[in-house]
């Protein structure tokens, strides 16, 4: 069966490329599927800007909207099994944690769902003119391209999906390369709701062949992209010429900051948690651990104690608490990282090399890696590794960790541990990053914004303000007593 879905259609790739998914846990095949170009990406364009402008989702009122992606979150709860497979199939993630992902997916929907259906965020302005009705309300914004990462694949595809909908807006979705199969599924969710054909359009591929044409395409209005900073830097240029909206999530180089007051056993547990969780393969990876000098030692020691105990495996291993890197060609980033940490001066305390298990041979796997006595200059330390590498800073006051916590281009996430409240809210209000936790690590609910500060990029996903990103403002002024001004008697 075709997999690109333009125009309420499944069709193949114009070209006839075709694209093997395999399991990055051991290399097996997982799927083939079609593989777009420029020519299909520029009809599922036509598609959404067709469907924009002459079909009925624009104009359907918000609270119809808001009952169809109620009825893709009761859908994406009746398919949870097959969705979380095929995850984790793509991703090498196990099978638990694609399990919460579709949770949390259905979750975003329903959110998003409750949303529009509320009226929304329109408002009456009260002008002091009497004979004026001023209003301020919030329509689509057009045709929105949305493209979206390897590591959460449909997650962050409902993060842009779910509230672009909502707003009334058409889309092409393009997916990384490496997953697209959840996306896939998803498409059919939706024309399964009730969705208008052309609404929703799906291309896979590369990129630079299906996702750069996105970019550059006139008829397209707004640009939601989510993933590295290089990528992001060419889309705002690709967008620049024809001024799109663009909304951006870059990743980050977060600080996990333990004030030697933290409570031991969970400050180390999180700190695990932080930078490990699907091998370090997350935006928010708390991959920078800030301990307080008196704490270093006895710290730090027990991070890698645990760290050397956690087990590698495949999705379906019950006895594995982390997976692999999704690529040969990303496990290799991740080793010259490391290398040049290690070439920099940072002292190695666990992981650095890949594991000999015969059983992971077959799989892209690197194992939990500790880098201790690390500085702000080194590469290892400022760069985004995106895997399991976890760099020790130390710091003695307060205003040190601040310092050292906001000396990086990102300002995605970051976290503070300590028992006194007063620091700990301090510390919190002077890091730069659009999500910190306090004594916590990695929660999100979808009724809160998230989004970054700095080189982690602009616009916020979730929330309010995630629906406004796929909207735009307009001032509607009526005159109901006109009368000639004589202006130019």
């Amino acid at each position: 069966m075709p997999q690109l879905f333009i125009g309420g259609q499944w069709t193949a790739a114009v070209d006839g490329q075709v694209r093997e998914i395999r399991c990055p846990a051991d290399g097996t095949l997982v799927g083939t599927v079609d593989e777009a170009g420029p020519k299909d990406t520029a009809a599922a364009v036509a598609a959404a800007r067709d469907a924009f402008d002459r079909g009925p989702w624009p104009g359907t009122p918000a609270a119809e909207r808001g009952r169809l992606l109620l009825r893709v979150a009761d859908l994406l709860e009746r398919d949870k099994a097959t969705l979380a497979r095929a995850e984790s199939l793509d991703t090498g993630k196990r099978l638990v944690e694609s399990e919460y992902d579709i949770d949390d997916i259905a979750k975003c929907f329903r959110y998003f769902g409750n949303l529009a259906a509320s009226g929304g965020n329109d408002r009456i302005v009260d002008t002091g003119e009497p004979d004026a009705d001023s209003r301020v309300v919030h329509e689509p914004v057009g045709v929105c391209a949305l493209i979206t990462p390897w590591n959460y694949p449909l997650l962050q595809t409902s993060w842009k999906v779910a509230p672009a909908l909502a707003a009334g807006n058409a889309f092409v979705l393009k997916p990384s390369e490496l997953t697209p199969h959840t996306a896939i599924h998803l498409m059919r969710l939706l024309a399964e709701a009730g969705l208008p054909d052309g609404v929703a359009n799906l291309v896979l591929g590369a990129g630079p062949t299906a996702g750069a044409p996105l970019c550059e395409d006139p008829r397209v209005d707004m640009v939601s992209f989510t993933g590295g900073l290089t990528t992001g830097r060419r889309i705002m240029a690709a967008a620049a010429p024809t001024v799109k909206k663009v909304a951006l999530e870059l990743g980050g180089k977060n600080p996990n900051v333990v004030f030697a007051d933290a409570d031991f056993e969970a400050a180390v547990d999180y700190a695990l948690m932080a930078v490990f969780l699907h091998s370090g393969q997350v935006c928010s990876a708390g991959a920078r651990l800030l301990v307080q000098e008196e704490l270093h030692d006895s710290f730090v020691a027990e991070v890698v104690k645990r760290a050397r105990a956690i087990r590698l495996g495949g999705p379906f291993d019950e006895h594995a608490r982390t997976g692999p890197l999704i690529s040969a060609t990303h496990r290799d980033k991740v080793e010259a990282y490391v290398a040049a940490g290690l070439a920099e001066g940072a002292v190695l305390r666990c992981g650095g090399s890949r594991p000999d298990d015969p059983a992971l041979r077959n799989g892209y796997y690197y194992p939990p890696t500790v880098l201790d006595e690390c500085t702000p200059a080194m590469s290892v330390v400022h760069d985004e590794s995106f895997g399991p590498v976890l760099t020790v800073e130390r710091f003695r006051s307060e205003d040190e960790a601040v310092a050292l916590a906001n000396d990086t281009v990102y300002g995605l996430a970051g976290a503070v541990w300590s028992q006194d409240v007063g620091r700990a809210h301090r510390v919190a209000s002077r890091l730069r990053a659009g999500t910190v936790w306090i004594n916590d690590f990695h929660p999100y609910v979808p009724q809160a914004e998230w989004g970054g500060m700095k080189q982690s990029g602009f616009g916020r996903e979730l929330g309010p303000a995630g629906l406004a990103e796929y909207q735009e403002a307009k001032h509607i002024w009526r005159n109901l007593a006109p009368r000639p001004q004589r202006w130019f008697e």
